[in-house]
């Protein structure tokens, strides 16, 4: 058996191997730590073959890399390009269109350090909003004959249609559906009568009509006394001679 020397002396070996393993490893981590900050870029830097070289500012792009003796070239964007922000980019990026085929039109020209920003054409609403630009849009829903617009549409909202009630109308484009027209109050009678489209049709009696019907009651007028007339002749016809 060993004895009490002995084993702490086995023992202090060991915590000193497991003292010294754990002081590697933390030696280790901190030196890749190191590495890695020591090779990272500035925030304001870029790197190309292992070297760091400062970015160039917005509305500009690099043009010729740095070396151990010069700094960045950077050049300004050209037409309908841009760069928002500090870059190492060998190109400015392309402005995006405004294609009316999809609804859109410019709310925001491109210049050299923002991109365009595109809206919906009038009476069209966003489907599709990317940060404050729309990529796509539709035209807004038109009401049919007998609706009227119950929700105006916006630029991103579609319009709401909703159905007349009982005796009133719209075209579709009325915002609150018409009262049919009271021709009796204007002395007219009804032509014809109102749907939900369209009004009454209000008018004065046809100059035919009245001729018409005129004709119609004096015919029956004559027809009338002829009746009475042959009635008393019939009588007339058959009383006895008066004897003399």
């Amino acid at each position: 058996m060993k004895s009490g020397e002995e084993t702490f002396i086995s023992s202090f070996k060991f915590k000193m191997i497991g003292s010294l393993e754990t002081f590697c490893v933390i030696a280790a981590l901190l030196l890749l730590h190191f590495e890695q900050c020591n090779s990272a870029c500035a925030r304001a830097e870029y790197e190309i073959n292992g070297e760091c070289c400062p970015m160039c500012a917005p509305g500009t792009h690099v043009y010729r890399h740095c070396t151990e003796y010069t700094s960045t070239t950077c050049v300004p964007c050209t037409q309908s390009t841009y760069t928002a922000e500090p870059n190492g980019l060998s190109h400015c990026l392309s402005c995006k269109m405004c294609d009316s085929g999809q609804g859109l039109m410019v709310k925001t020209p491109c210049t050299l350090t923002s991109d365009k920003v595109c809206e919906p054409l009038n009476e069209y609403y966003c489907i599709d909003l990317q940060k404050d630009s729309c990529r796509h849009a539709e035209k807004h829903t038109t009401c049919s004959p007998g609706q009227y617009i119950k929700h105006k549409g916006t630029a991103f909202t579609d319009t709401v249609c909703d159905e007349c009630a009982d005796g009133t109308y719209s075209n579709g484009s009325l915002q609150i559906c018409q009262e049919y027209s009271k021709c009796e109050n204007m002395n007219l009678i009804v032509i014809n009568p109102g749907t939900k489209s369209t009004d009454v049709v209000c008018g004065k009696q046809s100059p035919v009509i009245l001729i018409v019907s005129s004709v119609v009651v004096v015919a029956l007028i004559v027809v009338a006394l002829i009746v009475v007339a042959c009635i008393y002749k019939k009588k007339q016809w058959c009383r006895p001679n008066d004897v003399i």
